[in-house]
């Protein structure tokens, strides 16, 4: 094995995180390590790459004991990670990013003109053609974390850690990473594939890990388990249960209102949004569909006041909104950004801290914020939204994935929005959270909230929209509402750059 971990438990206050767990890499396989938000996949990663120390039990590198005391002590026993949120520095250049920490040097200096040549070079070989010279951060999401990646696979590693590699990439760049981990097994590199995207893990992994509440409950050849039983182990319960509890997709049809409650009219901003228009009703989920790039963020963004406008309105219940992100919270639209690490936690605040930070103004009273009024807030929606948590005094840094994501939509809940924005709501959330997610925004609809929904997976977009609109290098091309809602009609409409209807 060329890595290892045995009996392995990890605590920290009040919670154990990993109870006797053992998992095992062989050199040149693509292992899967499923399981729900909190079943302990972020921290098992976080034992194998230095982060953490364990509790109790061992690891075991190339068969002998070792302990990384720092993700460096790990990197230099050839164990890379790619993490889900960029990890990266987004002011430096690409190609610093790329041979950070080992930049080619020349009389004891950093050779740049090497580098540069260098990272060129390699970055082309995952298809990104790219100004190496350009800040990192300057770059779309999708191009960074194929950075991340030429950076993993290009260290000689002989671990590399994958955490939702997909989760921003394009169809074209998601061709790219499979070819990457063909290549990283054909040398006999060991891969840990996390992901809740089913169709990929059974497409590239060899075997399967499964955890639930911190224990390890399966590992075995992934092509011998059918889908249902994968999705079973990890629940801890049928599908069938899963749904008798209400955690069913969005789909059902809402009673929307007459009137707009949210109205964009014609929001122009450089070559990023050109003329977009949307309106939203009360109770009513409208989905923005588009490829990477295609405007969608761009969209949401200047409605909640993040992204100037050259022109264009936006206007809540018939009033226009007031400048900038206080003036559309003020108007009553929250957002849940796409990037939760970069625009949501703040990860040394604890989860009440964290829940109450966008309600601080309504709570105050001559400046003084109730302490009772935040617990009884963070309580509330700790229990709905089922977050999974020690304390609210916990630090939301020390969550997983999804129940950050459940504290940011109890912050935005608990200012009682009109309006709710939500990017990528269920990105990089396994088959349990979704599901309670995806129920939960059925269930604000239904109470009459407006929802804008932007997702990258299709199913989710035509399963959870009453009206879909379509957008294409910043403008939308069609909308498609009852059955005009298929796979077909948007595939269509973002190829053709016009309305399914009439590229037909």
């Amino acid at each position: 094995m060329v890595l290892e971990v045995v009996d392995v438990t990890k605590e920290f206050t009040g919670v154990r995180a990993l109870d006797r767990v053992s998992f095992a890499l062989e050199p040149g396989e693509v292992h899967a390590l499923v399981g729900e938000n909190g079943a302990g996949k972020s921290t098992l990663i976080k034992v194998l790459t230095g982060v953490h120390r364990p509790t109790s039990g061992t690891v075991l590198h190339r068969g002998e004991p070792v302990e990384f005391a720092r993700p460096a002590d790990a990197q230099r026993a050839g164990i890379s990670t790619i993490h889900q949120e960029v990890n990266l520095v987004p002011l430096m250049s690409v190609a610093g990013n790329l041979f950070l920490g080992r930049e080619p040097r020349r009389f004891g200096l950093v050779d740049r003109r090497r580098m540069n040549a260098e990272a060129a070079e390699i970055l082309g070989h995952h298809g990104i053609r790219e100004d190496v010279r350009r800040p990192l951060g300057s770059l779309a999401v999708g191009a960074q974390q194929m950075v991340a990646l030429a950076r993993a696979v290009s260290a000689e590693a002989g671990v590399v850690v994958m955490d939702e590699p997909t989760s921003s990439l394009e169809p074209r760049e998601v061709e790219t990473l499979f070819s990457v981990v063909e290549r990283l097994r054909g040398r006999g590199v060991a891969v840990v594939y996390v992901s809740h995207r089913m169709d990929e893990l059974y497409r590239i992994c060899d075997r399967v890990t499964v955890l639930r509440d911190g224990r390890r409950v399966h590992t075995g050849p992934l092509r011998d388990l059918p889908r249902i039983e994968l999705v079973s182990m990890m629940l801890g319960r049928t599908v069938g249960d899963l749904r008798e509890h209400g955690a069913t997709a969005f789909g059902d049809e809402h009673r929307a209102a007459t009137e707009p409650v949210l109205e964009a009219r014609d929001l122009t901003s450089g070559q990023r949004l050109r003329g977009v228009s949307v309106s939203v009703r009360p109770g009513e989920v409208v989905g923005l569909a588009g490829l990477l790039g295609s405007g969608r963020t761009e969209t949401a963004r200047a409605i909640v006041g993040a992204l100037p406008l050259d022109s264009g309105t936006v206007l809540v219940g018939g009033v226009e909104v007031g400048s900038g992100v206080p003036g559309a919270m003020r108007a009553g639209i929250g957002m849940l950004a796409e990037d939760r690490k970069a625009e949501g936690i703040i990860p040394n605040l604890s989860v009440r801290e964290n829940i109450v930070l966008a309600a601080l103004p309504r709570l105050s009273r001559f400046g003084v914020v109730s302490r009772a009024e935040q617990d009884r807030i963070v309580a509330t929606f700790v229990e709905r939204l089922r977050i999974k948590v020690s304390s609210p005094e916990q630090k939301v840094s020390e969550l997983s994935g999804g129940n950050q994501q459940k504290v940011l939509l109890a912050r935005w809940l608990c200012t009682q929005p009109k309006v709710l924005l939500l990017d990528e709501p269920t990105r990089g959330i396994d088959v349990g959270a979704k599901a309670e997610v995806q129920a939960l925004v059925d269930e604000l609809a239904r109470d009459g909230l407006a929802v804008l929904l932007i997702s990258s997976e299709l199913d989710e977009l035509l399963d959870g929209a009453d009206r879909l609109l379509v957008l294409k290098d910043g403008a939308v091309v069609d909308e498609l509402v009852g059955d005009q809602l298929t796979q077909d009609n948007v595939l269509t409409a973002i190829a053709a750059g016009q309305p399914a209807a009439e590229a037909s």
